[in-house]
């Protein structure tokens, strides 16, 4: 394996409930690349994103994940999250009640500011973003994202349509500023204007600094979202590797191909 990969998946096994979903999964990737994950449903590609998180339904049974050269696999999520990792959910959850200024803000501090040791034993002091300073970076970001402003007042997806709640995701992304980003099928559920703003909102984030894995089933989002590598996934493993045209070969052949274990004509 490189050593100058930020995320190293090596050769990962993971049960959920005793069942084996992933069977060896190897995976690199670094700063300044977007990688795409395409595979058919059962392939276990949400099972990566959420153990590349640390849900902890998801056991990790043989291998390890290393990032920035060091395994993360004894770290909380929230602790991997400090670190430079993010997920963008397939399913992102309402929260009635807490806008998206609030929690936006609570979600930065708590990748920010580090944690301070109390001699009582009570919850640890933060030092947390100015309100002013707050504020501006919301505003800067909405605005490249193309948000209207009083969408950071509204409640955290409730009542959002499938398109608002991608690029709240996104601009969470964008105000957290990862090393490394997962999106676990953000396409999923999106027409095509609202596949074109989210993808063009990862676009105006993407750089040296941030590396992006892109999960989905299908080629479209890819044809906003240009991938340096493409993965394809089978039963719990990647089993071909190959460049952009990769994803449109499966456009048109389908998963078949590669289940047959056939060379891929590029």
């Amino acid at each position: 394996m490189s050593q100058t990969a930020d995320l190293v998946v090596q050769d990962l096994h993971v049960a959920v409930e005793g069942k084996q979903i992933l069977k060896g999964l190897s995976l690199e990737v670094r700063k300044g690349e977007v990688h795409a994950l395409m595979g058919p449903n059962g392939s276990g590609k949400s099972t990566l994103a959420n153990t590349l998180m640390g849900h902890p339904r998801y056991e990790v049974t043989g291998g390890d994940i290393l990032f920035k050269g060091e395994s993360i696999l004894g770290l909380e999520s929230d602790a991997r999250s400090r670190a430079g990792l993010f997920l963008a959910f397939q399913y992102p959850v309402a929260i009635p009640g807490v806008t998206v200024s609030n929690f936006l803000r609570t979600a930065l501090n708590a990748r920010l500011a580090p944690r301070v040791a109390t001699t009582d034993g009570s919850m640890p002091a933060r030092r947390g973003i100015a309100p002013k300073e707050f504020r501006a970076l919301l505003r800067e970001h909405m605005a490249l994202l193309k948000m209207d402003e009083s969408f950071a007042l509204r409640y955290l997806n409730d009542g959002f349509s499938g398109g608002e709640k991608k690029r709240t995701e996104i601009l969470q992304m964008a105000m957290l500023k990862p090393e490394i980003a997962i999106m676990d099928e953000t396409d999923s559920g999106l027409d095509i204007d609202a596949l074109r703003i989210v993808s063009e909102g990862v676009n105006a984030l993407s750089g040296p600094d941030l590396g992006v894995l892109v999960i989905t089933h299908y080629q479209r989002i890819l044809d906003y979202i240009k991938p340096h590598f493409v993965h394809v996934m089978l039963d719990g493993r990647i089993t071909l590797s190959g460049g952009p045209e990769l994803a449109l070969e499966l456009e048109s052949r389908g998963y078949d191909f590669v289940r047959e274990g056939k060379e891929s004509a590029r």
